[in-house]
């Protein structure tokens, strides 16, 4: 069944940005705006563009607490002389020098980030216009110094030309549903500007006005099945150009490993989605649905839950405590980590911190980690908490306070790394103690145990040896 009310509801409840937000977002933007043209940076400045999500409304909420981000162009003329990495610097300048934002400013390669309080973002990026010839658009490349050409209006008017072939912004709907799915599943990694443009492709012209998008429920099963009937054909990663700017390509934001995972998970969101809307009950169809979507679809509809019995199975898989059986790894990697009772962070093998803890321990302390192919090769990628992973490579698990500051200087880090699973027990391999960082205050830890495994920070102040902060745990699924 569709349940198209139901569908409206969990949008407006529960997937998009809810308008209080979205006007806060506006009202720093237009602060930002003032400040920037106030200021003393040098270049002449045109237009402020939003950018992504924001400017082709396809915000979303943020899941489990999670922060929220805008992306704000600076449309810029040209400074004679200026190199491309002039312009990322001396914006950040602007802003580290400012009392209002010097607190809340990081610079990276093409951005200056403000990250406020209340979990949101708003990376700023400078835009030069007409600086080899007239009609020229470039965004700035810090680390490489260069300039690298760049089509964002165009690219918007392209998303907002799909959302028109659609009935009732069906299109547009369906792909914050899609990145809904991305985010409270983390089952698979695509960055947004790469997932917007393979949805994007799924809509042409002569579906406007056409029953596989009157409405947002039909849209997400055209759109779905359209995506995985084109990723079937396509074992091997295949380009995924910028429909603005077509010596661009975004599949390059994969590795084949991601894009084999993402082909996965499609194939298998389709067939739950097709499974959803055949249900020939109101009950069979939610509980369905939740599966796709969660508890938070249909809720105060008290029906049998397939997430409720995966729990249940989790928690029989588990009776035998961190030797847990093969077939868990399963069900965290369809159903997520959410599954997991909360007893299951703290098998007996588990080690106590031996810190006695500070006046105040703060909670506000975040692992995250990059999967490489081995310890010392060059590039690697970023991995979410209960991602599946192959038994190969391994982590570097990295670690941050107020969600983007190094830890201070006056502390030093120790790592808890847990495993579970039948293999790593039987060979003597839980762990479960503390250890000192690999390298600065990162820890390398390589896949080898299939099962559901733990990595948590723990940060201690140097003077007095006393406990001042600690992650949650940061959950690796060895397939």
């Amino acid at each position: 069944m569709k349940l198209v009310n139901d569908f409206k509801n969990f949008l407006s409840d529960t997937v998009n940005l809810n308008q209080t937000r979205i006007t806060l977002l506006e009202d720093r933007a237009e602060t930002i705006n003032s400040f920037l043209r106030a200021s003393d940076w040098e270049p002449t400045i045109s237009t402020f563009i939003e950018q992504g999500s924001w400017a082709h409304d396809t915000i979303i909420r943020p899941v489990d607490g999670g922060e929220f981000d805008a992306d704000l162009l600076v449309r810029v003329r040209p400074v004679d002389g200026w190199s491309a990495a002039q312009y990322v610097k001396d914006l950040g300048r602007v802003f580290l020098e400012s009392g209002r934002y010097a607190d809340k400013t990081v610079v990276y390669d093409y951005c200056v980030t403000i990250t406020y309080a209340d979990d949101c973002k708003i990376d700023i990026a400078p835009l030069v216009m007409d600086r080899e010839y007239r009609g020229t658009l470039e965004v700035c490349d810090k680390r490489n110094d260069k300039f690298d050409e760049s089509q964002p209006i165009e690219y918007t008017r392209w998303m907002r030309e799909k959302n028109g072939y659609s009935g009732n912004n069906s299109f547009r709907k369906a792909t914050r549903l899609i990145k809904y799915i991305r985010d409270i599943k983390k089952r698979f990694s695509c960055q947004s500007v790469l997932l917007t443009t393979l949805v994007g492709h799924r809509i042409e012209w002569f579906d406007k006005d056409s029953d596989g998008f009157a409405d947002t429920p039909t849209a997400l099963q055209t759109i779905m099945g359209r995506l995985d009937d084109w990723l079937q054909a396509r074992p091997d990663k295949p380009g995924v150009n910028n429909p603005s700017l077509p010596t661009e390509d975004f599949a390059d934001l994969w590795n084949d490993t991601q894009y084999a995972n993402f082909r996965n998970f499609v194939n298998k969101y389709r067939k739950w989605i097709d499974e959803a809307i055949d249900a020939e009950t109101r009950s069979d169809s939610i509980e369905k649905w939740r599966k796709v979507f969660g508890d938070d679809f249909a809720k105060g509809e008290n029906v049998k839950k397939a997430e409720a019995s995966a729990m249940q199975q989790a928690s029989a898989l588990l009776m035998e405590g961190a030797a847990h059986l093969d077939s868990l790894v399963d069900n965290v990697i369809d159903f997520g980590i959410s599954i997991l009772p909360l007893w299951f962070r703290t098998p007996s093998h588990l080690q106590a911190p031996r810190w006695q803890p500070a006046e105040q321990v703060s909670r506000n302390v975040q692992v995250f980690a990059e999967y490489r192919a081995s310890q010392y090769s060059g590039k690697g990628h970023p991995i979410n908490s209960g991602e599946a992973l192959p038994p190969r490579g391994g982590l570097w698990f990295d670690v941050r306070v107020n969600k983007f500051q190094t830890v201070p200087a006056d502390c030093y880090v120790r790592w808890r790394i847990t495993n579970t699973g039948a293999v790593a027990m039987a060979l003597k391999k839980g762990r479960g103690g503390f250890e000192k960082p690999t390298d600065g205050d990162r820890r390398w830890e390589a896949l080898e145990y299939r099962g559901v495994h733990m990595a948590e920070a723990f940060i201690i102040r140097r003077s007095d040896d006393r406990l001042v902060g600690f992650s949650e745990p940061f959950y690796a699924v060895i397939k």
